[in-house]
């Protein structure tokens, strides 16, 4: 009786402190103006969303975080509508609070995670996820196109929808 009792109690821990299986990261697709104010999707991002949703339709996405922009909720929003999933949204915030909260609120859930960020943080969430020592790739002004993905300490770096515009001769993807 006492090994059932100890088998449960591990089992109810191990619940608490769920983490996900897999972690998927994507920048915002493109806006529709300057970064100034709170711009919507343009035509552009409309379909990057679209496409994000088809791409990720068989990843059995269960959580889904975004910031108080339009841009990562419209982003996140036609797999969120076809998983039937709503989005938490967590404020962006300069620097490494916005990471250490994001990293923090993603090891709270379980399943398969999507994070729709910017270009600044969604590298560095990805590395903090990972466990990482590495320097973070640097997104390019011009890229939309990356998919990353954590599971575990693991790093795995992808592209969907359309191909991104080319950037000027500079040191980031």
């Amino acid at each position: 009786m006492k090994a059932w009792f100890a088998l449960a109690l591990l089992l109810g821990t191990a619940a608490l402190h769920a983490e996900p299986e897999l972690v998927l990261l994507v920048r915002h697709a493109e806006r529709a103006a300057e970064p100034q104010g709170d711009p919507e999707l343009s035509a552009e991002g409309r379909q990057r969303a679209q496409a994000l949703a088809t791409a990720l339709a068989d990843a059995g996405v269960k959580n889904i975080i975004t910031t108080q922009f339009q841009r990562t909720r419209q982003t996140a929003a036609p797999l969120a509508a076809a998983r039937g999933v709503t989005p938490q949204v967590l404020e962006a915030k300069r620097g490494e609070d916005h990471i250490a909260a994001v990293t923090a609120a993603v090891r709270q859930m379980n399943g398969v995670v999507l994070v729709v960020g910017h270009g600044n943080t969604v590298p560095q969430i990805a590395a903090a996820l990972a466990g990482s020592a590495d320097k973070p790739i640097d997104f390019c002004e011009t890229s939309y196109s990356h998919l990353l993905a954590v599971q575990g300490r693991h790093l795995l770096r992808a592209r969907y929808g359309a191909a991104d515009a080319m950037a000027p001769q500079t040191n980031c993807q």
